[in-house]
């Protein structure tokens, strides 16, 4: 059959046959054996979390190549022990962005992904940070992170072969984080419905008032993004959680 011909064939058969959902209540990884090329997908129900690092273009003008490599592999390293710790599980490397999934919609895996980008924000921007340190040997490292909840369809794209496959995460969550992130510089953004569901942790601090009481404050401003041509709110903060 020449290429052509399979390449016509395949997509014909993607497009015209009914596609398969399965919920699940993990977060599939690019082994899982309830995914195929043919249509099926997993949907699950998740806080994402998206990292994307900034300047990577001009670090990569100013740098040789194995400086480059070794901000990246400190740049990652950091931000998936933080999610690994906090129950995060962390997908889809693309340059310089990443998705980490907290399954679940709780009000505890909500904060626990809150809690993980505060402590990425302190680690990658904090004067008191030894990796902040470290890295600037080389260069100042700018982000923004987004993040979101909401069912996310998964599904494996390309074709057999270890080299030639991956996996496509599909679903507001997933778009609305990377909206968000894409934003912020050195940050964090949170949707609404996050924001509204978030433990006081990760929601206020405490402090004194002038006759010595305490009360909380909030921690995250408001503002509004536009997305899919409609104005929609969200909450930001400039705060980090210290890690020990």
């Amino acid at each position: 059959m020449l290429m052509k011909d399979g390449i016509v064939s395949k997509v014909k058969q993607i497009i015209d046959d009914s596609f398969d959902v399965t919920d699940i209540t993990d977060v599939p990884n690019i082994d899982d054996t309830r995914l195929t090329f043919g249509n099926k997908g997993l949907r699950f129900e998740a806080t994402t979390l998206f990292i994307d690092m900034r300047g990577s273009t001009a670090v990569l003008n100013n740098h040789n190549r194995t400086t480059v490599a070794k901000i990246h592999k400190a740049y990652f390293h950091t931000i998936v022990t933080i999610a690994k710790n906090l129950g995060g599980e962390v997908r889809s490397f693309n340059g310089d962005g990443m998705l980490v999934f907290f399954q679940g919609t709780s009000k505890v895996t909500l904060s626990n992904a809150v809690e993980a980008a505060m402590k990425m924000k302190w680690m990658l921007s904090s004067s008191d940070s030894e990796v902040k340190k470290k890295m600037e040997k080389y260069s100042t490292v700018d982000f923004g992170i987004g993040i979101d909840d909401g069912k996310i369809l998964c599904a494996k794209v390309g074709i057999a072969g270890a080299d030639n496959r991956d996996l496509v995460w599909i679903g507001n969550a997933v778009n609305k984080s990377v909206k968000v992130g894409d934003m912020l510089h050195g940050n964090i953004g949170i949707s609404s419905y996050v924001y509204s569901n978030l433990l006081d942790r990760v929601k206020y601090y405490t402090e004194k008032d002038i006759w010595g009481h305490e009360v909380q404050k909030d921690m995250w401003q408001s503002a509004y993004f536009e997305y899919n041509g409609k104005q929609e709110l969200y909450y930001f903060t400039t705060y980090h959680w210290v890690v020990s």
